[in-house]
């Protein structure tokens, strides 16, 4: 771990450098709102935002990802992992990306997602912004950040930067640092701490008192429907959650019958098709039929099932599901808090 410092004057020509070197992912403006996309000049670039529309899980569990490509010939696959900077990406979002590594490497490895993850040199940033719906500062509080390569905090008269791996310490060619004296690092440290505690929305409990309860409420079917009665299960909280990991299998073929392409798609578990399962001579059969059992699935997902295996919530706290839900009613501290009352 070390310390350095990068004037604002010299910002510019650090960005630049970086492009010079590898692709650049960042979070720029698209109308009101942000996402990350590739950058092609250092004024794109918006480390003021609150949160971006997707989150940058994308850029290494893409939303349309080509598995195999076949042919009477055989087949071959469709890995081809580029090296990227993926930059600016807030603290919430870095877990985001660790509980996805840790869900593609558990088992059996999934190396269309891992190739790509291995690629990328991953620059974290400070919060400057906080979103109207977010809640990260009290969904797995004690859970620290971390798989990152660097973190850049923006301080009165430039910014710090802090290498963690061989990945960071390379970006140091791109830019004019100094050394960080012990007052820069102590006011980016000040920095950080400051946006603790001002998320505007609140979980009331522990993580491990709400994944007890959370369980313990699976057989509350008219709580789980009554939560769920607005639901259009349209699946955009699934498809705008930095945690969930479902995908869709597909096989094209092309005109000659012979030739064509595996692909997947994001998934979501919000849907009535996705719980849809065939049972032979046209009939079916769907484990999860009302609109309840599929809400209370994915808060079960959210708050307890993972829980063991990720050491904390399956949530982030971002508040990319509460905005995006037409129904207002995908907001996860609205559901949780009202089960911790449930008697």
């Amino acid at each position: 771990m070390k310390n350095y410092y990068l004037s604002e004057n010299d910002f510019s020509d650090f960005v630049t450098r970086m492009i010079s070197t590898k692709e650049l992912i960042a979070p720029i403006a698209k109308g009101p709102r942000f996402v990350f996309s590739k950058i092609k000049s250092p004024s794109e670039i918006r480390l003021d935002y609150d949160v971006t529309i997707l989150p940058p899980k994308k850029e290494f569990f893409p939303p349309r990802q080509n598995l195999v490509k076949f042919s009477s010939k055989g087949y071959e696959g469709c890995i081809d992992p580029k090296e990227k900077i993926l930059f600016g990406v807030h603290p919430y979002d870095v877990k985001g990306i660790d509980i996805t590594d840790t869900v593609f490497e558990n088992n059996k490895k999934d190396m269309n997602y891992l190739a790509n993850r291995r690629a990328a040199t991953i620059v974290a940033s400070n919060i400057q912004k906080v979103s109207s719906r977010a809640f990260w500062d009290t969904v797995g509080a004690d859970i620290k950040a971390k798989g990152h390569d660097a973190f850049l905090t923006k301080i009165s008269d430039g910014y710090h930067f802090q290498t963690l791996t061989t990945k960071g310490d390379a970006l140091i060619s791109c830019g004019k640092f100094t050394a960080a004296t012990e007052k820069q690092s102590s006011e980016a440290k000040k920095v950080n701490e400051s946006v603790n505690g001002t998320c505007p929305e609140k979980l009331k409990h522990s993580s491990k008192d709400i994944a007890k309860k959370v369980r313990d409420s699976f057989s509350k079917k008219e709580m789980w429907d009554k939560m769920a009665q607005r639901c259009f299960s349209c699946g955009t909280c699934n498809i705008v959650c930095p945690t969930c990991y479902c995908f869709d299998v597909q096989d094209k073929w092309n005109v000659d019958q012979t030739s064509g392409v595996r692909t997947r798609y994001w998934d979501s578990c919000l849907t009535e098709e996705f719980s849809k399962i065939s049972l032979g001579a046209g009939h079916s059969e769907n484990f999860r039929e009302s609109r309840g059992s599929r809400y209370r699935h994915r808060i079960m997902r959210k708050a307890a099932y993972l829980n063991e295996t990720l050491g904390g919530p399956a949530c982030i706290g971002c508040g990319r599901c509460s905005s995006g839900c037409t129904a207002n009613i995908a907001d996860p501290v609205e559901a949780i808090n009202t089960i911790m009352e449930v008697k």
